[in-house]
């Protein structure tokens, strides 16, 4: 007891506390009693982010996100309080301005050098279907429906504390304190459904509340107001992106099936109780189980991220892209996140000149012209064109050849 006294008084009054005025915890200027040591000399990124996991922080305030889902749905209510409340909600929604009736943000112009980044968009995984190229070759897309997308709220970089910020996507340390915060919402549902606090943050953009989402980090010269939807004519056709979703959730699996291993024989030479069984597990001089030993476990339930995806194909009526392959993450109905492609020689082939819809595609872009409603890559089959084209081709007429036969019957 008096070790555990002593050791008390040691962290409390030997060892200054953090200097919460810097900036470098979360929510600065908020009463927070360290309950662990701190070391002296600086930190990098990395290390101090493990630190900080490692300390136990007792806070007194309320959580940082808010509190989606309220106190559920009133069954009690009769018909014409529903039909009252049906009013009010349309009131609040449909019939306010609009934040876009002053017309879009000042656009920035896209460069290559130093890099532009744009938003990304919310899709709804669908399912997926066959393709040709016009090569004969069968490949299989992903459809991937762009359902209800808008800008809800934009943060500057100078806004954001970037040594405390924990993303999802990885940011690279030279885009720290040059990149903002894109927030985009997904699918608006009734706003009874969710909190006074929840539904605070789209006043804004003048939208419902949205059931999902997300945020995206984009350049300044790249920034779109609140309010603005988000179509599938974001990308274009034969452009690449980058599809991030979470993987099917497999709960507990084996060996066999969470890493394909073979298993053991089978009966016909003497096996027991050894058909699915991963084998040994450790052996040699370090008597333990190696870290990263494959072994039965939770299988799935992941963010997974498949990069430099193609753009073969996109929908204008209903808002869907066709991306290339079956193996796009994420079950069918499931959200996911899509973004121009990270990769060097994919970012590569925007120029000045040649770059996708910036910072996003508007209705005023194609001069008050309908796009068609089917958009194609240049390289795959479109089955309303034929399929043999015959004009670089020259027929001659067949003739039929005398046999010496035939001949021989004649002069008979």
């Amino acid at each position: 007891m008096n070790r555990a006294l002593q050791t008390m008084c040691t962290r409390l009054f030997t060892r200054p506390l953090l200097n919460l005025s810097s900036g470098i915890l979360p929510n600065a200027g908020v009463n927070f009693i360290p309950c662990a040591s701190v070391r002296h000399h600086k930190l990098n990124d990395q290390q101090m982010r493990l630190r900080y996991k490692k300390l136990h922080w007792h806070k007194f305030y309320d959580d940082k996100w808010v509190q989606r889902r309220g106190g559920g749905w009133d069954e009690k209510i009769t018909s014409e309080n529903a039909d009252f409340l049906q009013e009010m909600v349309y009131e609040t929604y449909a019939e306010q301005e609009s934040p876009l009736k002053d017309g879009p943000w000042q656009r920035g112009k896209f460069t290559a050098d130093p890099e532009t980044i744009r938003t990304g968009v919310i899709g709804l995984k669908l399912g997926t279907l066959p393709q040709w190229d016009k090569k004969g070759r069968k490949f299989y897309v992903t459809l991937v429906q762009i359902v209800d997308n808008h800008v809800i709220n934009y943060t500057p970089p100078e806004m954001i504390n970037f040594r405390t910020l924990f993303t999802t996507r990885p940011l690279r340390r030279e885009l720290q304190g040059k990149v903002g915060m894109l927030v985009v919402g997904a699918l608006s549902c009734d706003p009874r459904k969710f909190t006074r606090a929840y539904n605070g943050l789209f006043e804004k953009a003048g939208v419902p509340p949205k059931r999902k989402l997300t945020r995206f980090f984009i350049t300044p010269n790249s920034v779109i107001k609140p309010g603005t939807p988000l179509y599938a004519t974001h990308f274009r056709c034969g452009d690449y992106v980058d599809a991030q979703a979470r993987s099917i959730d497999y709960g507990f699996q084996g060996a066999m099936r969470r890493y394909g291993f073979r298993g053991g024989p089978s009966d016909e030479y003497g096996a027991t109780k050894f058909h699915r069984k991963r084998g040994t597990v450790g052996s040699g001089r370090k008597h333990k189980i190696l870290p990263g030993t494959r072994m039965a476990g939770l299988m799935g339930n992941k963010l997974v991220m498949m990069k430099g995806l193609k753009v073969w194909r996109i929908n204008t009526k209903y808002n869907i892209l066709y991306l290339m392959g079956p193996s796009v993450p994420g079950p069918n109905h499931g959200y996911m996140r899509i973004q121009d492609s990270t990769l060097y020689e994919r970012k590569k082939l925007f120029t000045e000149e040649n770059h996708p819809p910036f910072p996003t595609y508007y209705r005023d872009d194609n001069d008050g012209k309908p796009l068609d409603e089917e958009l194609f890559a240049d390289d795959i089959y479109r089955f309303d064109q034929p399929t043999l084209t015959l004009d670089d081709v020259q027929v001659t007429p067949l003739t039929s050849r005398r046999t010496t036969a035939k001949t021989a019957q004649k002069k008979k």
